[in-house]
């Protein structure tokens, strides 16, 4: 098929061409919101780093899941902030923690959106490390322990799904088994399984509070420039009883999105992580680019790289538009 025989633009002539060939199509469906809240009442405090997002008491947060699920958003992805941290991360599985509480607020005035719990301790240690330290190491295996029963607590408060993102070996063979045992056999886990230690992460980090007081996270996140790598961790976690998986960040990472859903049957999950979502709102106010125009191509490049499912802070602006 050569010129002039050929010709590709006679199929971009018009909207409904483009429209009707179009061969990636996002939706409404594939979108989840992460949510941050914190204690206190009547709290809504605007993340700077990440315009439009807020650290929220539980009644905003309640108010704002309502309108994600107006608009057709059919999950959230909760990160706590807690009143106290400590050295154990004691908040991650208090039965009358903060993620436990906001879920079971969220199950009763919203009982038909999907409520998905992150199970890490970064936001609850005072030390900002996703797991327990010996010394200045992260050790893995006590760790477990604490991932496991976060993540029961998580289910007894009505949890949807538990998404474990501490990156510790075994962490979902763990969680899998302390469920099963509690009677939570039917909960799904998202497996964080090549989440790598990116640059990316800084405003999340703000609007978490779960810096890492000294070092960094490269000894347990995966190091950015391997990609075999990343396909044994996968391999790893759907063994070990992963339900989804996940790549995190996205945008930076569409050949490891490609590669996953190439080699794995599983439904994929990509994380457009908060510093990809901010560089295209700090353009955007920068005048720049269009904002809106940049969102909505950034998100169908994950769709089009193989996502199932895209977690991002743009959800309810590009639900909007999709609605719209």
């Amino acid at each position: 098929m050569n010129y002039p025989e050929y010709r590709p633009r006679r199929l971009r002539k018009n909207e409904n061409f483009r429209r009707m060939i179009r061969e990636t199509s996002l939706s409404v469906d594939d979108l989840v919101y992460p949510l941050f809240v914190t204690a206190g009442k009547k709290l809504k405090k605007p993340i700077d780093s990440m315009p439009g997002n807020f650290q929220m008491s539980l009644d905003y947060l309640v108010k704002e899941v309502k309108i994600t699920k107006d608009l057709g958003i059919p999950a959230v992805l909760l990160f706590g902030i807690p009143e106290k941290k400590d050295e154990e991360g004691s908040g991650a599985y208090d039965r009358g923690g903060i993620i436990q509480r906001a879920v079971r607020e969220i199950k009763d005035a919203v009982p038909d959106i999907l409520v998905i719990t992150d199970v890490c301790l970064c936001e609850y240690t005072s030390h900002g490390h996703c797991g327990l330290l010996d010394g200045d190491h992260v050790d893995n295996d006590s760790t477990l322990e604490i991932l496991a029963e976060t993540a029961v607590s998580h289910a007894e408060a009505g949890a949807d799904m538990v998404a474990p993102s501490a990156m510790m070996d075994g962490q979902v063979l763990a969680i899998r088994d302390a469920l099963d045992e509690d009677g939570f056999d039917d909960l799904p886990i998202m497996a964080y399984s090549a989440k790598y230690a990116s640059s990316f992460y800084g405003p999340f980090r703000e609007a978490a509070e779960g810096a890492p007081q000294f070092g960094d996270r490269t000894t347990y996140q995966m190091d950015p420039p391997n990609s075999d790598e990343a396909m044994r961790e996968i391999t790893l976690d759907v063994e070990e009883g992963a339900d989804i998986i996940m790549v995190k960040p996205a945008l930076v990472y569409l050949d490891i999105i490609r590669r996953a859903k190439e080699e794995f049957d599983l439904p994929l999950a990509a994380y457009n992580v908060s510093g990809e979502f901010s560089m295209i709102k700090a353009a955007e106010t920068l005048g720049w680019i269009d904002g809106t125009r940049a969102m909505m191509e950034c998100l169908t490049s994950i769709k089009r790289a193989g996502a199932d499912i895209i977690i991002t802070y743009f959800a309810k602006e590009a639900a909007a538009l999709l609605k719209g």
